[in-house]
């Protein structure tokens, strides 16, 4: 059996992860991260992750970085749990990672926009007057493209559920946490929806939520704003 270790903090893309492993239903474990305190640079973690991000995850010991890579390695390590459909070809699977791709690499920064702006410019009232309002502009584009392609099926290839569906939901719960107007994409929040009721996702919000209770014993709970 893979001893399978992940590193999370909440309210992270790390959720992400988090559902995938849940959905594969093989035992792991998680560690949480307190990111408040920057346990992210400490040396320790640095020496995991030379990076200081989450998710990290830990395979026998061996450390693999950032969201694409992870997920592409569960789905093909357990193709059962068809985390992404099968592919009849090359290019089919790497248009399966463009799709991860995208929402990693195009969608998550404008979330960080909108839900983090003071990581883009430090001064507090500046990064929710400027960088944030272009953030949900810029988000308003993406959700609609998105918003029409769910039109055709429930998820995001159709009648079948994958690891593209839970960034989605991590990416809705994030921005929505902090008051972005989603009214205008009526199956977006269908898909959302869809996904609360899903068993691994509410088990993967279950670790989460013990992982908050922790930080806010310590004081070191943010809550989305």
């Amino acid at each position: 059996m893979i001893d399978l270790k992940l590193f999370v903090a909440p309210n992270t893309c790390a959720r992400v992860a988090t559902i995938a492993l849940e959905e594969i239903g093989v035992p792991f474990e998680t560690s949480l991260v307190r990111t408040a305190a920057n346990q992210q640079k400490s040396p320790e973690f640095l020496k995991i992750n030379p990076k200081g991000k989450v998710p990290t995850l830990l395979i026998d010991g061996a450390p693999l970085t950032e969201n694409v890579a992870i997920l592409t390695w569960l789905a093909d390590t357990f193709p059962d749990a068809k985390l992404l459909p099968a592919a009849n070809d090359k290019m089919e699977s790497l248009k399966q990672t463009a799709d991860l791709a995208f929402f990693a690499g195009s969608v998550h920064p404008i979330v960080t926009r909108i839900a983090m702006p003071m990581k883009i410019i430090a001064d507090a009232a500046q990064s929710f007057e400027i960088v944030r309002p272009a953030g949900v502009k810029d988000m308003d584009s993406v959700m609609k493209m998105i918003d029409a392609r769910l039109e055709a099926g429930p998820w995001w290839y159709g009648e079948d559920w994958s690891i593209v569906d839970a960034y989605l939901y991590w990416v809705w719960a994030r921005i929505t946490g902090v008051g972005y107007d989603g009214s205008a994409f009526p199956n977006i929040q269908r898909h959302f929806a869809l996904n609360k009721e899903r068993p691994a996702v509410q088990r993967a919000m279950a670790r989460e939520d013990v992982n908050i209770e922790i930080l806010k014993s310590e004081n070191l709970f943010m809550a989305p704003r």
